[in-house]
């Protein structure tokens, strides 16, 4: 009953930058958190960065400094402002939602290429 619709993937060159956004819609719904998942080639999926209900943020490691995850509850939408991108932040970008129920939802993936 939610629905979760990803933009703003692309190819970009190191270094550069990409704002990725996310808008659920659907059923009435409380959102405890969303956030942002990737996963390259071969690889398992990964959380790259979260925003909880009472507006705490958790980001990996590796975008700290370079990542910026942002939120607009009246809109239900997310934003991942991507800064300095590295040829290693190459992969399909998922956005995600969990309810306070403990249901999770998945966006389609955004892809974000990285080269020169």
């Amino acid at each position: 009953q939610v629905q979760l619709v990803e933009s703003g993937g692309g190819l970009v060159q190191p270094g550069g930058s990409l704002r990725l956004s996310c808008t659920a819609s659907g059923s009435a719904f409380t959102p405890e958190a969303m956030g942002w998942y990737r996963q390259a080639p071969g690889k398992q999926r990964e959380l790259v960065a979260t925003t909880t209900r009472g507006g705490g943020t958790h980001y990996k490691d590796s975008v700290k400094g370079r990542f910026t995850i942002s939120r607009n509850n009246a809109k239900n939408t997310v934003f991942l402002q991507m800064n300095s991108l590295k040829p290693e932040d190459t992969a399909v970008y998922y956005c995600n939602l969990v309810l306070t129920i403990g249901a999770a939802y998945w966006g389609q993936g955004t892809q974000v290429t990285v080269s020169s």
